[in-house]
């Protein structure tokens, strides 16, 4: 063989073993460096997406904002969601909003644990921390208070209010077959069931209800930040019930008075008609039978009276016929 060709050879050789060999190595040396961050990834399990979305972030943790301005202002705030432009957009410190919607709790700052759905919703909260808002402008007056839930369409809110529910489209509907709704004072919501299968110690009520005569209705007006109207009211008061009978208080968290427990003082009040009725019952009986007495002794006078003008009219009779 050519010398020349056979050199060729064993240089094509040496490439292609030397090319293998260099990207085995590439391989190897891209399987041991890290992964690429997905698209919008932040150090600190922060994600965000969309034009200035978590701008200012610092030190924030597990942040999630997705759209124009979202979570702009956050700094140290952790553990908050925001999806729609503006979303959450002032929020500096807070931590654990979910904001979802146009401008959904633009306005807050270092609210914790608020929860906005819809456009605008709680828009304007800055400081307010565990209120709930869904629907359109739901909550959207709410400013600095707490604990409030507004559910529907433009339940606005009164502004710095705490603990205050709204539900739409719940007024001016009846429900002819319905019962009432209560609330305890870990703000759950049930009715009063009356059949025998969830009830034990039946006895009837007999004179317990008659703890109702020390109880003194009054006429009052809530206080201004209550009923800025001052409307005129009629009921009890809880502390005086609760002298009387404590079993007919409601209590709040504190423990304190916080309401009179109206339907059971509603039974109390049907033993004392039913006791009085059947009173009135016996008291009729009576009032019959001494009729009764009466109207034959009366039939008795008569016929008395009868006898007596007869006899006095039996000797003038005769003297005249002598």
């Amino acid at each position: 063989m050519n010398p020349t060709i056979q050199q060729k050879q064993k240089t094509s050789v040496f490439l292609v073993a030397f090319g293998l060999a260099c990207f085995g190595l590439l391989l190897k040396a891209q399987a041991q460096l890290p992964a690429p961050s997905p698209d919008g990834s932040y150090p600190g399990g922060n994600t965000a997406e969309g034009h200035n979305a978590l701008l200012s972030l610092t030190d924030g943790l597990l942040n999630t904002a997705v759209g124009h301005h979202s979570l702009t202002g956050n700094t140290t705030g952790s553990s908050n969601t925001a999806t729609g432009a503006g979303a959450l957009t002032s929020n500096t410190t807070g931590d654990q909003n979910t904001a979802a919607g146009f401008g959904a709790l633009a306005g807050n700052t270092i609210g914790e644990r608020n929860t906005a759905s819809g456009f605008a919703a709680l828009a304007r909260n800055t400081t307010g921390s565990r209120n709930v808002a869904i629907g359109f402008q739901a909550g959207e007056n709410a400013t600095t208070g707490s604990g409030n839930v507004y559910i529907g369409a433009g339940m606005l809110g009164v502004a710095g209010e705490n603990n205050a529910c709204y539900i739409a489209s719940i007024d001016r509907h009846t429900s002819p077959s319905g019962v009432a709704v209560l609330i305890d004072s870990n703000n759950k919501l049930g009715t009063i069931m009356s059949s025998r299968r969830y009830k034990e110690d039946i006895t009837p009520m007999n004179n317990t209800s008659e703890a109702l005569f020390s109880l003194k209705p009054v006429t009052f007006r809530y206080k201004k930040e209550l009923d800025p109207q001052g409307v005129q009211q009629w009921g009890l008061v809880a502390e005086d019930v609760q002298r009387v009978n404590p079993a007919l208080v409601a209590l709040d968290k504190e423990g304190k008075p916080y309401s009179v427990r109206y339907d059971q003082v509603n039974a109390m009040l049907l033993n004392e008609f039913l006791k009085e009725h059947r009173h009135v019952q016996v008291q009729d009986a009576i009032i019959a039978r001494q009729q009764k007495q009466i109207d034959a002794l009366s039939a008795g006078l008569q016929k008395v009276s009868a006898q007596l003008e007869l006899n006095k009219t039996a000797p003038q009779t005769a003297a005249n016929n002598q």
